[in-house]
């Protein structure tokens, strides 16, 4: 539903000004003040780009554990990241991928809204922490076409079996707790697609040494940086906390044997060899009872020839017309512009907490049984929702079944991901510059 969470997380949207595009610029004196750090096929990075994001990352190091890696090790993997992130927006660009000023400042608004800023004067509150507003604009307005662009081309193609479901809820029945998360750190070096049998060697002998360098004391974070491939290298190779579920199947079967502070051997995928650490467990059961509400809405989008004021109106107009007793489902089915529930004449059935965005959630939990809403905007657009029922639903089943679905696709993106941007890298042209 079009309506739900998504997948473009907070953390995203506070990033920091480093990403943004820029220009070669010349003084009045005809001297260069900034430099192409690398080609990429028809675009480039600049070193201006790699400066930025190496004082962002450099900063955030300094806040943790464990040794600095070398300056030369974070720009190469700071380069790194650009041109792939440079690939991916050519690729987007190509494929007519564009964020709208519209669902710009919806994902605006709701930095906005989280950090308790009035939409109007983010562009004060930025200035005061030293951030300029209209490159941040443009970087999220990037960040989010990269997200659009690695749903079409992975998340959307990520397909679960109705057998491998099963297998997972089978073998989730035979754990003593299914609910335990893991924290993992990830080191990977990756092959090219056509790796030659020498390559492999090569590699593995890489990998070997690198778990040997780990089992014997040396920091897991730094050797990440260092030489990891993967995406979660500036991170440390963090994955963050994940239940077994949610990891990829060969870290998952590999973790579930370590103990906290222990190092896997490399272990070999399509994509490369894999070392994993094990950093934490907990655990901890959740409530299978859960309080559900049963709604129903009319979703209708502003347009340029439509602006708010108008869509608002409209919802209004709407609103009197089924408090004056038109049918709520008749008007939804050819009004409602959300193609998932207008067919149902706006029913959403019946959703457990946090099912929506925190804006429609906020409105649907004020309202009382039958009562309609008055308009009101989410990023989506404009909508006006009706409470139909409340319950406590024992949903052990349906919650189980859900979480293994949706851990079996997310156990499947870090490696779909890895293995499109390869591919990507692959067929890119790249030139390395002077950094």
């Amino acid at each position: 539903m079009k309506y739900l969470i998504p997948l473009l997380t907070l953390a995203l949207l506070l990033m920091s000004s480093g990403v943004h595009a820029q220009t070669q610029e010349l003084s009045t004196r005809g001297q260069q003040i900034d430099k192409i750090a690398a080609v990429v096929n028809e675009g480039v990075v600049l070193k201006s780009q790699v400066d930025q994001q190496y004082e962002a990352v450099v900063a955030r190091l300094k806040g943790q554990e464990g040794q600095m890696p070398p300056a030369q090790v974070i720009r190469q993997q700071v380069l790194e990241r650009l041109v792939l992130q440079e690939i991916q927006a050519q690729r987007a660009e190509r494929l007519g991928i564009a964020v709208s000023d519209e669902m710009l400042n919806s994902a605006l608004r709701d930095v906005a809204q989280r950090n308790g800023i009035p939409f109007d004067q983010m562009p004060m509150a930025m200035a005061r922490q030293g951030v300029d507003y209209a490159a941040y604009r443009e970087d999220m307005r990037r960040e989010i076409a990269l997200s659009l662009l690695r749903q079409r081309d992975v998340l959307t193609r990520i397909y679960v079996s109705p057998r491998e479901l099963e297998q997972a809820l089978d073998r989730q029945a035979s754990q003593a707790d299914d609910n335990a998360e893991y924290d993992v750190s990830h080191i990977l070096l990756s092959l090219p697609e056509s790796a030659t049998a020498e390559q492999m060697n090569q590699v593995e002998r890489r990998a070997q040494e690198i778990q040997q360098r780990a089992v014997a004391g040396e920091d897991f974070g730094q050797l990440a940086i260092t030489y990891s491939q993967a995406q979660s290298a500036l991170e440390r190779g963090k994955l963050g906390w994940r239940r077994a579920a949610q990891l990829p199947q060969f870290i998952s079967e590999e973790v579930v044997k370590l103990e906290p502070g222990q190092v896997s051997p490399p272990l070999r995928t399509p994509t490369g060899f894999h070392i994993v650490k094990l950093d934490a467990v907990r655990g901890g059961d959740g409530p299978m009872v859960v309080e559900q509400v049963h709604a129903r809405h009319i979703l209708l989008r502003p347009t340029e020839v439509q602006d708010d004021a108008t869509t608002r109106q409209r919802l209004e107009d709407l609103r009197e017309r089924i408090l004056a007793g038109e049918d709520f489902a008749a008007l939804a089915s050819i009004t409602s512009e959300d193609p998932s529930s207008a067919a149902q004449g706006g029913d959403l059935g019946w959703t457990g907490p946090g099912s929506f965005v925190p804006d429609f959630d906020e409105v649907l939990g004020k309202l009382q049984e039958n009562e309609i809403s008055q308009p009101f905007r989410t990023q989506y657009g404009w909508h006006i929702v009706q409470m139909l029922g409340k319950r406590f639903h024992d949903q052990s089943d349906e919650v189980r079944r859900q979480r293994v679905l949706t851990a079996l696709r997310e156990s499947k993106v870090d490696e779909e991901t890895e293995l499109w941007l390869r591919r990507l890298r692959d067929e890119a042209y790249v030139e390395y510059r002077s950094m």
